[in-house]
């Protein structure tokens, strides 16, 4: 058995310790807002937080999330820092399709909660680890710019 909070609620399951957790998340616990991409830890689709730092679900295993703290995007919204990513990407219309705009907000999230002043460089470094076809690349670099600032703003 495989027990984790999954946005702030305990959870558990009983499936294969070996199964990638973005098929847990979205079969087992009904976390549809978090996407499959390519199932190789290739395109950033499914990224959530585990324990703080951004990681891609389908490169992990369920057993790997053992005792640990798992955020989907949909915790975002009663996050401060994800609620002003979030609120950014909106104002300035950064996704497209939205597709991929689950997994860039939980980088950029985590990101953020771990240094409110990120260099432009560490954002990049950030977003290069998601595949983004829709070409919204500089809506999504100047609606980070936005929720730095505004988490500036906000001290």
């Amino acid at each position: 058995m495989t027990v984790f909070q999954l946005n702030g609620a305990a959870t558990s399951t009983l499936g294969d310790a070996k199964l990638p957790l973005v098929h847990v998340l979205r079969n087992t616990c009904d976390a549809k807002d978090v996407r499959f991409g390519c199932g190789a830890g290739n395109c950033g689709a499914c990224t959530v937080i585990v324990d703080g730092v951004a990681q891609q679900s389908c490169s992990l295993s369920t057993a790997s999330i053992d005792g640990s703290s798992v955020l989907t995007p949909s915790a975002l919204e009663n996050d401060p820092i994800g609620s002003m990513v979030l609120q950014a990407f909106l104002d300035d219309q950064a996704a497209q399709c939205g597709y991929c705009i689950n997994g860039i907000l939980m980088s950029l999230t985590a990101l953020l909660k771990s240094n409110r002043q990120p260099a432009t460089a560490q954002i990049i470094e950030t977003l290069n680890r998601h595949l983004c076809r829709c070409g919204a690349h500089t809506r999504i670099l100047r609606a980070t710019e936005l929720a730095i600032q505004r988490l500036q703003d906000k001290g």
